[in-house]
């Protein structure tokens, strides 16, 4: 039996193409439930989904008031009738195979949590969503983050997207960690590793996630989960429950503004963060123009996804920073 845990909120523009997705699974249907779990949502999302739960019975819609994803993970979990349990994202597709392949492979491999590459798109194509795709997928990007560059064989790993897992996963690591809005995934496999379990890619499969397609959108989303990077340690008290790529463009957004900052007493700082600024721009203007050349994409565009993402990423780590002395006084409180 095969528990399906896909948490929702507001994905009018998604979730039939991931519930299609489902549907074409070959897994067999009399051995999987697929548990929809629903943050409240106030566009048409619900009833969008009520019409597939009328002609499909292994799906069930189930409300989390709460609206946060971990929050909606542990009540699919749960409410699970499932031996193994998977997570999907309203945002993505899977191919015919993503079930039977990722659950195959779980046994095989004897591992605590198991996941595929996810590959990046956009539902609507243009100059300036196909760079924030390639942006999404590129190591200048999204650092050495194997799931999202690619890999050619199995291999055990930090962190998976979304998840493939035996339930006594999490009756001996524990369930998600509820104070997390986001970086719950990351937080539960470094959970995992430290307790000395695995975690696998596997190249065999794959999912498809479909992007934020406006600079506007890459920003709010990008900022909240470079924020979350610091409020993920301070709620769990290890620097471990994420990677040293986390903070990367924390320390590219502070050497700018700190030699600006310093500059005012001693004018000579300002060439620090001139420096870093300079430097930055010839390496995006160098893997810009490179992939102008080989994947014909726009070059302002691809110049403007890298900023926007990094500097949005390092903004949001700085406001958690900032925001750190607030929550310790209100701890006390």
């Amino acid at each position: 039996m095969l528990t399906v845990i896909c948490p929702i909120y507001n994905e009018e523009k998604y979730i039939a193409k991931c519930l299609d997705s489902i549907i074409a699974q070959d897994y067999p249907k009399d051995q999987l439930e697929v548990l929809l779990i629903d943050g409240m949502s106030t566009d048409r999302t619900r009833a969008l989904i009520s019409d597939y739960i009328e002609q499909h019975p292994y799906f069930c819609l189930i409300d989390n008031p709460d609206r946060i994803a971990p929050c909606a993970m542990n009540r699919g979990i749960e409410a699970a009738h499932g031996e193994v349990i998977m997570r999907l994202d309203a945002h993505a597709d899977y191919p015919a195979d993503y079930f039977t392949i990722l659950t195959r492979c779980l046994d095989e491999l004897k591992a605590d949590n198991i996941g595929a590459p996810c590959r990046t798109d956009v539902l609507n194509k243009s100059p300036k969503t196909l760079a924030i795709k390639e942006v999404l997928s590129h190591r200048l990007g999204v650092g050495n983050s194997l799931f999202r560059t690619g890999i050619t064989k199995a291999q055990r790993v930090d962190t998976v997207p979304f998840g493939c897992w035996p339930k006594e996963t999490f009756q001996k690591y524990g369930l998600y960690d509820e104070r997390l809005v986001r970086n719950q995934d990351i937080e539960l496999n470094k959970r995992i590793l430290r307790g000395g379990g695995t975690i696998y890619l596997i190249p065999d499969t794959f999912c498809t996630y479909y992007a934020r397609e406006s600079f506007k959108e890459l920003f709010i989303n990008n900022f909240r989960n470079g924020k979350w990077n610091i409020l993920t340690v301070y709620y769990t008290k290890e620097l471990r429950s994420l990677s040293l790529r986390h903070f990367v463009p924390l320390c590219f957004v502070l050497s700018l503004l700190l030699p600006l900052i310093a500059g005012f007493f001693w004018h000579p700082l300002w060439m620090i963060g001139i420096a870093s600024l300079v430097a930055y721009i010839l390496l995006v203007g160098g893997v810009s123009l490179g992939l102008y050349r080989t994947k014909k994409l726009n070059f302002l565009r691809l110049v403007e996804s890298f900023f926007v993402l990094h500097l949005s990423y390092g903004l949001g780590s700085l406001a958690g920073l900032l925001s750190l002395p607030f929550l310790k006084q209100k701890n006390r409180i």
